[in-house]
């Protein structure tokens, strides 16, 4: 058996709360012998009085790829002044991003799932070469997001998290408009109901600027979830990107960090087992997306903590969506930010006993001491309906088994689409070839779309299915046909779907046995989907199936494809590497 793999180095010494604030750091900036590194950082702006200070690592997510990213470097500008001024010297570093709105549909997104191990590597591989006593990480978009917080995770100092913010909402004919509303006019169009002129229209108003999709998409969904943690400051989650409140956000979280360096609060103090159940309550409340479910799991993987699906489960049971947010609801994410943000809804969960209140957080008190006098939204409202008028009584994740899943799969029911479907199979091999066919009229009512070998190892990536889920809406079959796949759901998705089914059909799983005209049933109330086929018969379809040949070789998609898990236990790439 190899030998287990050494973890990232220790300090010597922990920071404690009498002035010793540089228990990292000081590796490198202490003794003759560090003279060189001390050379080097004389040569990036360091003073001989900055090498006394705390050194804080500003991770920045920047880049000109996509609209969720494009001002994160102002933002990081912001936490570093934080950090300055109170006594810390900022480090700003980069790490990469990439933009699913832009990839969704193509095989560029296949690298999309793949971005937030690289995040997190590379958070973790710069903090931990460089020494930082403490970490700040500021991200804008669906994946680099969970990948902030893995590193953090995994380095576990003291370390906070600023979410970029949401993009203002765009406007056509008097609607607030967004990136799901182009993927759906798409569809329409498709189907008659939009023309040339009208796309383009939506195309060029949709996207006003900076910030990340609009909806409770994903983005805005781990926002929340985060928040929700205690990584971040309160409403960090529910700021509009460009904003006063934003940028004194960040000038806070680089306060923040060094008060948690001086009162030795690390991650692994604010990523307990509690601390992931409220933060799957808060994102059943707000009505967030399935992504946040594979997300949850790869952080609780990285902290150490037991995450399961049946944990998504149990707190949904008792936890009902009180959001009316898109994209199964009516509003836009800057509507919530308007009428307070997530505090408020906190607060009403707290109150309830839906949420723990004796979690500690990134502001050095616990998430009751955070909410105390919280304001409770305005009256007259209908963003976050009371809990005697929810948009749904329970959870809208809902986690199915049965012989299709035997591992789990996600589905992200609202209620409109109904509780159960019984319908046809029509099968796939993969989304290009489905979105074809639901485009052309080939995809009828009454049959269940199968997407497969699309997992995090078969496509590989686990791809998100927007573009199909957006076509069959802009169809006008969102109520009339359900769609299941071993791949993943974006957060604008919507209607009767149904993913993460593992074990994903690369490795054999039920979903690669699935013929054209079986009849598939799945029902959310009891929690079940089932390929309606004889336990014979399905043994003799596993004893002719061929497990395909991989389809890249070389390269970061063969390596992750040979590293992942399953989508039901976070689709992490160092799972068991101590084996």
């Amino acid at each position: 058996m190899p030998s287990k793999t050494k973890r990232a180095a220790k300090p010597k010494s922990k920071p404690t709360a009498n002035g010793h604030t540089r228990a990292y750091s000081s590796h490198i900036t202490e003794t003759v012998e560090r003279a060189p590194a001390r050379a080097m950082l004389h040569a990036v702006g360091f003073s001989d009085k900055d090498l006394k200070k705390p050194m804080i690592g500003v991770a920045s997510t920047w880049s000109m790829v996509t609209p969720c990213n494009m001002h994160i470097n102002v933002l990081a500008n912001e936490v570093s002044h934080g950090v300055n001024t109170h006594g810390g010297k900022a480090v700003e570093f980069n790490t990469i991003t990439i933009s699913d709105g832009i990839s969704m549909g193509t095989e560029g997104m296949k690298y999309s799932l793949v971005s937030r191990e690289v995040i997190a590597d590379s958070i973790e591989t710069v903090a931990g070469c460089a020494w930082f006593d403490g970490v700040v990480a500021i991200g804008g978009c669906d994946k680099n997001m969970p990948g902030c917080i893995m590193a953090l995770a995994r380095l576990n100092r003291p370390s906070v998290f600023v979410y970029g913010g949401t993009i203002q909402p765009g406007r056509y004919k008097g609607q607030d408009v967004d990136i799901v509303s182009v993927f759906e006019a798409v569809g329409g169009h498709a189907n008659g109901t939009v023309s040339d002129k009208q796309l383009s229209e939506i195309e060029h108003c949709a996207i006003p600027g900076p910030g990340a999709c609009g909806g409770m998409y994903t983005a805005n969904t781990m926002a929340t979830a985060i928040e929700a943690l205690g990584m971040s400051l309160p409403n960090s989650s529910a700021q509009a990107a460009i904003s006063p409140e934003k940028a004194a956000d960040c000038r806070a979280a680089g306060e923040a960090v060094l008060k948690l360096i001086e009162k030795n609060i690390l991650p692994k103090d604010i990523l307990t087992k509690k601390a992931f159940e409220n933060a799957i309550a808060v994102v059943t409340a707000v009505g967030g997306s399935t992504n946040a479910v594979l997300h949850l799991l790869a952080i609780a993987h990285c902290m150490g903590v037991k995450l399961s699906l049946d944990d998504f489960t149990r707190v949904g049971k008792r936890t009902p969506v009180l959001a009316d947010l898109r994209p199964s609801g009516k509003y836009v994410m800057q509507k919530l930010i308007d009428i307070g943000g997530v505090v408020p809804l906190m607060k009403m969960l707290l109150d309830k006993g839906l949420i723990h209140g004796d979690c500690m957080t990134v502001t050095g008190k616990t998430v009751a001491e955070n909410l105390k006098g919280a304001k409770p939204y305005p009256k007259g409202q209908d963003v976050v309906r009371g809990f005697d008028d929810p948009v749904k009584k329970e959870g809208h994740l809902v986690v199915l088994y049965g012989n299709l899943a035997p591992e789990g799969a996600v589905a992200k029911i609202s209620g409109k689409e109904g509780t159960k479907f019984t319908g046809t199979a029509r099968v796939f091999a993969s989304e290009e070839d489905a979105l074809q066919r639901i485009l052309d009229g080939t995809i009828k009512k009454g049959e269940v779309i199968v997407i497969r070998y699309e997992g995090p190892r078969g496509g590989p990536g686990m791809r998100e299915m927007l573009a199909p889920t957006s076509a069959v809406t802009g169809k006008g079959l969102g109520e009339h046909v359900a769609l299941i796949t071993d791949g993943r759901f974006s957060g604008g998705s919507h209607g009767f779907v149904v993913g993460h089914i593992t074990p994903e059909a690369h490795v054999g799983g039920p979903i690669a046995l699935i013929n054209n005209g079986d009849t598939i049933t799945i029902d959310a109330t009891k929690q079940t989907i089932t390929l309606d086929v004889s336990a014979a018969e399905i043994a003799k379809r596993r004893a002719a199936w061929k497990k395909p040949k991989p389809r890249y070789t070389k390269g970061v998609l063969a390596k992750y494809a040979s590293h992942v898990s399953s989508a039901s236990l976070g689709a992490v790439t160092d799972l068991d590497l101590s084996l």
